[in-house]
């Protein structure tokens, strides 16, 4: 048996604030799954803690607090839809004695104040389901059950949901796919964690002393941060990981694409070295004595690859080799996660993670990840040194890229694949450094590879992105 908690979305829909930005204008997405926090607080919040509990003896909260990220059974992908709500102004009520100037005309005497409602999340399939591989003791799925019994909303109070607690054998429960807690997931979702239970008690002792000036922003100890892997996302492989995908609005020119990447670059490292200190030599490539695939790589994802495909570069990629460590990875993710704007050399864009709710192909993970026996060059690959290329360098490129030998290889001026970019020698060869050839290729690979495939010496900065070319990709 394992332990399991079911929500259902009575309006079919989902709204919540997942960073605290809707009321600033700033958000850029809507929270799906809902998150694993947001249902324990809504079960402490069903009957309280302390003297304030009516109907449980509080056991079960401890015992819920204390349980590993569940796995999350909602629906995913296509099959979810996310609506930016516009803002509004709505009458504020007036507060006897209350100054009458900047009133709405239609009411007299009354003022009107500015409501940002954020985002709507709309599932074809209106059930989310959060399992653990747990055994519930009686007791405590008992008083778990009354407290779900209490709850008549997530998230915001327009999105009224129905909610069991119950055990389950280990079996479908008529959800299509599962968001699974992993390392190298593309998804981040918030979780429960011991301890927290003691916080949002003194959150709400703090909010009854203080008022509404009290918000959960001023606990952060309450974010706790996993990495999930989405429904139909590929495996993590064996040639390094991408550790952070990110957005870039408004889409940049590719023709810029060796500006962005020197920019996103060095917001990295600074963000680095305000977060946790020196950067490591992975990051930077200094004093690494190490083989060049061992660097990490600044990517730029342009639109291309379709028939109406401009190359257009609409999101950003943090990869870094296999031989990373953990806590190296976890610090470059945070550091490109907290990136908030890309500005200088004419560039002046903002950064936001990317989410699964995305519909943007371009930026979305998957186009990138999937696996292939052809690839061609999104950006030209710079020739890693001078002099004939054939099949037999190619291949050299690909060893050092971490790939295997190509079986077959064409190379080109112009682009083999619609919206690829073609660029300028100054628009390639950075100042002071020698100038390389470079080209256009068309790669294919025995059995499937999977992505991101980047060859050449400007692998570190993006140059050498190939897509795939085996028609999945026009469908």
């Amino acid at each position: 048996m394992t332990f399991a908690v079911t929500v259902e979305l009575l309006h079919n829909t989902f709204r919540a604030d997942p960073e605290g930005a809707a009321n600033t204008g700033q958000a850029s997405r809507g929270e799906w799954p809902p998150a694993p926090s947001r249902l324990f607080a809504a079960f402490v919040a069903a009957d309280g803690t302390g003297e304030r509990r009516r109907v449980t003896d509080g056991t079960e909260l401890s015992w819920l607090e204390s349980l590993s990220p569940p796995e999350i059974q909602a629906s995913a992908g296509s099959s979810v839809l996310g609506q930016r709500l516009e803002d509004r102004y709505v009458v504020e009520h007036k507060p006897r004695g209350a100054p009458e100037d900047n009133t709405v005309q239609e009411y007299p005497a009354r003022k009107s104040a500015l409501v940002r409602p954020g985002f709507r999340v709309s599932p074809r399939n209106p059930k989310v389901v959060y399992r653990w591989d747990e055994e519930a003791p009686e007791a405590v799925l008992d008083g778990l059950r009354r407290r779900a019994a209490r709850i008549g909303y997530l998230g915001t109070a327009d999105s009224p949901v129905r909610v069991r607690a119950m055990a389950l054998e280990p079996e479908s429960t008529g959800v299509q796919g599962s968001y699974v807690p992993d390392p190298e997931g593309e998804v981040v979702i918030t979780v429960a964690a011991p301890g927290d239970l003691d916080l949002l008690d003194r959150m709400y002792e703090a909010w009854v002393e203080h008022g509404p000036v009290i918000g959960r922003g001023q606990f952060p100890a309450l974010r706790h941060e996993v990495t999930y892997r989405s429904p139909g996302a590929p495996a993590p492989g064996e040639n390094g990981t991408v550790v952070a995908w990110l957005r870039l609005r408004p889409a940049v020119s590719g023709r810029r694409v060796s500006v962005i990447t020197a920019l996103f670059k060095k917001a990295v490292l600074s963000a680095y070295q305000d977060l946790f200190g020196e950067p490591p030599p992975v990051l930077h490539g200094h004093g690494l004595g190490r083989s060049g695939y061992d660097l990490a790589r600044f990517l730029a994802l342009p639109d291309v690859g379709y028939r109406w495909s401009r190359g257009r570069i609409h999101g950003l990629a943090l990869w870094l080799p296999p031989a990373s460590a953990p806590v190296e990875s976890a610090r470059a993710r945070d550091a490109a996660w907290s990136l908030r704007r890309l500005a200088g050399q004419g560039i002046n864009v903002s950064v936001v993670r990317w989410d699964s709710l995305d519909r943007l192909v371009a930026a979305n993970p998957k186009r990138w990840r999937r696996g292939s026996a052809g690839w061609a060059t999104a950006f030209p690959a710079v020739h890693e040194r001078r002099g004939p290329v054939g099949l037999e360098e190619v291949a050299r490129w690909c060893r050092h890229a971490g790939l295997p030998s190509p079986v077959a290889v064409r190379l080109a001026r112009t682009p083999f694949v619609p919206g690829a970019v073609d660029l300028a020698p100054v628009e390639v060869n950075r100042p002071g450094r020698p100038k390389l050839p470079y080209s256009h290729v068309e790669i294919c690979f025995a059995e499937p590879v999977r992505g991101p495939v980047v060859i050449g010496a400007g692998r570190q900065r993006g140059l050498g992105l190939c897509v795939q070319v085996d028609g999945a990709a026009d469908e």
